[in-house]
This record gives structure tokens, sequence and C-alpha cells, in this order.
């Protein structure tokens, strides 16, 4: 039988709230769930990122030279945004909780990694005066029916009290996946993707702004945002992002 109607985003996580005052939420193992439905186990296997990382591109870096620090390729290569900060490395672990808000309609751990990036981003987010997700096109947005960067970067604008910024940046042209792309593949295909429609360029001049997406692998698309915001007026683009992949890991297979 058909199914006729599919609760959003916002009414799937409402009935997951409902029922954990009925039944309290435990994990796939059967353990009483931490934060987020996360077992004790799978929060130990997350490698997140502390002190010391290359304020560039938000990499760990091998140790602690007492200042603002940046790795040999963010010097080499500066970037169109001017700071960055990952909650974690992205690995096998934190990529099955990703791909669960991207693409299982877990859209109740965004509220989970949007607290990772109030701590991992505090830098970013104590000087910035707006917060923009990395936008999808409206052809892959109706299909999927959510944004799963919009979905983080909702509640991290309301615990950092910045202004949000849901619109202000579109993308115009519907790229085909950046996976299995190499770098400049892959900014070859966002190349003039993004841009600030002239009727929102008022939310963008001046201010600076936090741009939060879901992975970090080459840059390219943070890249392509953080160019579009700063031709409108803005005046800093910084990254804040749930997972970045190591260099290694970042290279064409």
């Amino acid at each position: 039988m058909r199914r006729l109607w599919k609760g959003g985003p916002r009414f799937i996580t409402l009935g997951r709230g409902l029922l954990d005052l009925v039944l309290p939420p435990r994990t796939l193992e059967g353990d009483p769930a931490l934060s987020g439905g996360l077992s004790a186990q799978a929060w130990s296997r997350v490698t997140f990122l502390d002190d010391p990382v290359c304020d560039g591109c938000g990499a760990a870096q091998p140790f602690d030279s007492g200042g603002v620090t940046h790795c040999p390729l963010c010097q080499a290569q500066p970037r169109a945004f001017s700071r960055a900060r990952a909650a974690c490395v992205y690995d096998e672990h934190s990529r099955d909780l990703i791909l669960k808000l991207k693409h299982a309609d877990r859209t109740d751990l965004s509220g989970l990694f949007a607290r990772w990036l109030s701590r991992a981003a505090a830098p970013l987010l104590d000087e910035a005066d707006a917060i923009a997700p990395v936008p999808m096109h409206p052809g892959r947005l109706l299909r999927r029916r959510y944004n799963q960067a919009a979905e983080i970067a909702r509640p991290l604008a309301r615990l950092s009290g910045a202004t949000y910024l849901p619109d202000a940046l579109v993308r115009r042209r519907d790229t085909d996946s950046q996976g299995g792309k190499s770098a400049s593949g892959r900014r070859r295909n966002v190349a003039a993707a993004f841009v600030v429609p002239e009727s929102r360029r008022h939310r963008v001049i001046g201010r600076k702004i936090v741009l939060v997406d879901d992975v970090l692998t080459t840059g390219a698309t943070a890249e392509g945002c953080a160019r579009a915001l700063k031709a409108a007026g803005a005046a800093q683009v910084t990254l804040a992002v749930v997972a970045r992949v190591t260099e290694i890991q970042a290279r064409p297979i």
C-alpha cells in the first residue's frame, strides 16, 4: 500500500521527543543512551579534535606552539574562509552518525552535533554575528526534504545567540556529488554554484559569518560559499563542520 504522507524533520523530531518521555531512549545494544542516543562505547570511539589545531583548516597539529598556528598547507595556500574548526575526525565511527542524519531521517542528531560545534567552534562563535548553512539546491532539497547543514546550523545559532541566516546563500546549480572526485574535480564541480541574491545582500554586508556544514574534505564547497558571501559584502567568513577528513583521506583514490 502506497504511503500517502511522510512527516518532515521537525515533525519526526517532535514525535521522537514525545516518545522519549514515555520510553527513555536506549541504544541498539539495549543500554541506556547518553546525550543524542549514543552509548558510552559509541562516545569513546569518536575521535574529537581538541587544541592544538590549525587555525586555518581545523586539522590536528602535532604540538602546541603556544599561539595561533597555521599548518603548512594553509600557509602556502590561504583559503577564502579565514578560520575553521571541526568537532571530530571523519572516520568509520563519526561517518555512521553523520550518514544517519544525512540519509536516514535522524534529524534528532542535529542537536547533538550543534552542541559539539558550540564547544569546538567556540573561538569562531565568540566573534560571529551570524550563522549560515551550506545550501542545498531546491531540487535536491525537495527529494531529501531537509538540508542536514541547516538542521545543524539552526540549533547552533540558538546556542550561540548569533543571527540565523537560513537562505541568504543559495546554490543556483544542482552540482554532482563531490564523492569520489579529486580536489581539482571538486573545485570545478562547485565553481560559481553559490550566490547571495541581490535582495538578500543586506543580511550579509558587514557581518562576520560562520558557515556550517557536516563534513570538510578538500574545502572546495566551503571555498565556493565563502567567496560568494565575501563578494556580497561579508566582513569575514569562518567555517564550522562536524567532522573533517585527514589529509591522507582527502587524497583521490
